[in-house]
């Protein structure tokens, strides 16, 4: 059973990636199992909490969750199984106390493990897509003004968490953790101009017929940054004495009127 994780990162295109799966799926199922994300966000949402706490409870948790979807896959179908969960490896730096991915290769080494011990005769790849740093920096920076009370400047912002904003470094780290598994990557600067965007390199690795790739049909970009004079506005509002729930009414009406 060959199973293709594509677990990250945040911020590089993985929304659209995986609206264009759900998109095409039907089209899609002959050819490949997909995983919903839905299906693996509680898995998500442990390796969240790991990634913040350390706490061996959290990853225990994690590896539960992880066991309680695997165990239905079916290892004689001859598919190959498809799932994107940019969670997988952690918070987004930024959020909780994570200053970085250093959560994502441990991660993955309890996601080989759990296969491992349900499907020992699975075939896993990993696949990351990424981003140039100082874009990255950016897109993070505006989706933490836009999602909590983020007070820092972008480029205070992008000081801080310079050195996370290495994603190739982090791959690297996962791909000698991993060793001799595949682990793929695309950068989000060359996916974005192709016809079917960032799911492209993703079926790349699958190796599906040509006309069936014509057949389907693109996703527009989703999840992008609210526009610049928003995103100032957000940073106002969260340096401003309003109360959480005031703030998060004077959000919504924001992007309500820049929508």
């Amino acid at each position: 059973m060959r199973v293709i994780l594509h677990a990250g990162f945040h911020k590089t295109g993985t929304t659209t990636l995986q609206q264009a799966l759900h998109r095409n799926r039907r089209t899609l199922d002959a050819h490949l199992r997909l995983v919903p994300r839905d299906r693996m966000m509680p898995a998500g949402r442990s390796a969240r909490a790991w990634s913040a706490s350390r706490d061996p409870l959290d990853m225990a948790l994690f590896r539960y969750e992880l066991a309680e979807v695997m165990v239905d896959w079916d290892s004689a179908d001859p598919r190959p199984l498809v799932t994107s969960v940019e969670d997988l490896c952690g918070n987004m730096p930024g959020r909780h106390g994570v200053e970085s991915y250093a959560a994502a290769a441990p991660l993955m080494i309890a996601i080989l493990e759990v296969l491992s011990e349900l499907h020992p005769a699975a075939r896993p790849e990993f696949y990351f897509s990424t981003r140039a740093p100082q874009a990255w920096l950016a897109s993070v920076h505006a989706q933490h003004l836009r999602a909590m009370r983020m007070t820092e400047s972008a480029e205070d912002f992008a000081e801080r968490y310079r050195r996370a904003a290495d994603l190739d470094a982090v791959v690297d780290d996962i791909s000698a953790a991993l060793a001799p598994l595949p682990v793929h990557r695309a950068a989000l600067e060359q996916s974005a101009g192709r016809p079917l965007g960032p799911l492209a390199p993703l079926l790349d690795l699958l190796g599906l017929p040509a006309a069936l790739l014509e057949g389907l049909v693109p996703h527009p970009p989703a999840n992008t940054a609210p526009p610049p004079d928003c995103a100032a506005a957000f940073l106002r509002l969260n340096r401003s004495d309003l109360g959480e729930a005031e703030l998060r009414a004077a959000k919504q009406a924001l992007l309500r009127e820049a929508g």
